[in-house]
């Protein structure tokens, strides 16, 4: 089979060489230089390809099995540049054919507000994420990974808040370990998936207070200078729908394994 991985950020480099080892073929975009050097050298096919420009339509297959979309949608980013970004994405999964697209976007979607957040749920329609969301589900064949906090590797959450004032421990934990999310990138493009959108999160919500704590005496990094409650909302977004779903069993249940 053949997998495209469209901007070939953390996430998608794992998949690449997950699905590789497997004896997949991989071709995967990207606008770095360092980063098309180390794609080549793993043995990826590497477009060199900016979505921020007007780009060569002709340089993409006409046809592959499975897409995973990674084109980010951060909420710098203006309406402008945004726009014309998932514009040119639209353009190469039109010229595409293929089975089907899991487009990665963020349990950011939903406001910061205290509440049980499911796929159901209201969302944020004004954010950057959302419209990349719906530009995307315009395109046939298209499931929403909603990711929760993305740890794992060097990604430790202790780390980036040492000697720090840490505002946001008193908050849930909404978080999803790398090797669960490629499990269930597998697993979901082997699967006819029923709904368009799926929040990817651990089943466990622990505070990010005892989170930090815990990674922290793990890993060796220094304790954040103090904790306060300034944004102490309690917005615990589940991932029930997939895991009964596909029956999956999280390598990391909680964040407090990480």
């Amino acid at each position: 089979m053949t997998f495209l991985i469209l901007g070939c950020g953390w996430v998608g480099e794992a998949f690449a060489h997950a699905v590789k080892a497997c004896g997949h073929t991989v071709i995967v975009t990207t606008t770095n230089p360092a980063k098309q050097e180390r794609f080549i050298a793993a043995g990826f096919t590497v477009l060199c390809v900016d979505f921020d420009t007007s780009i060569d339509i002709s340089v993409f297959p006409e046809q592959v099995d499975y897409i995973l979309n990674s084109i980010p949608a951060t909420k710098q980013l203006g309406q402008e540049v945004l726009s014309h970004r998932f514009n040119q994405v639209v353009r190469v999964l039109e010229k595409v054919t293929y089975k089907q697209q899991i487009f990665l976007s963020s349990v950011g979607v939903y406001p910061d507000e205290s509440g049980l957040y499911t796929e159901e749920s209201a969302v944020d329609e004004t954010s950057n994420l959302r419209y990349a969301e719906q530009r995307m589900q315009v395109c046939p064949r298209t499931t929403v990974y909603r990711l929760g906090g993305l740890f794992g590797q060097e990604r430790i959450f202790a780390k980036y808040f040492q000697n720090r004032v840490c505002v946001t421990g008193g908050q849930p934990a909404n978080f999803v370990h790398q090797e669960d999310v490629l499990a269930l990138l597998q697993l979901g493009f082997q699967a006819q998936l029923q709904y368009s959108v799926y929040n990817i999160t651990a089943p466990e919500h622990p505070l990010k207070k005892e989170v930090i704590l815990k990674s922290a005496r793990r890993y060796g990094f220094s304790l954040p200078s103090s904790f306060t409650d300034e944004a102490s909302f309690q917005k615990v977004v589940s991932g029930e729908r997939i895991i009964s779903e596909l029956k999956y069993t999280f390598i990391y249940k909680s964040p407090l394994d990480f």
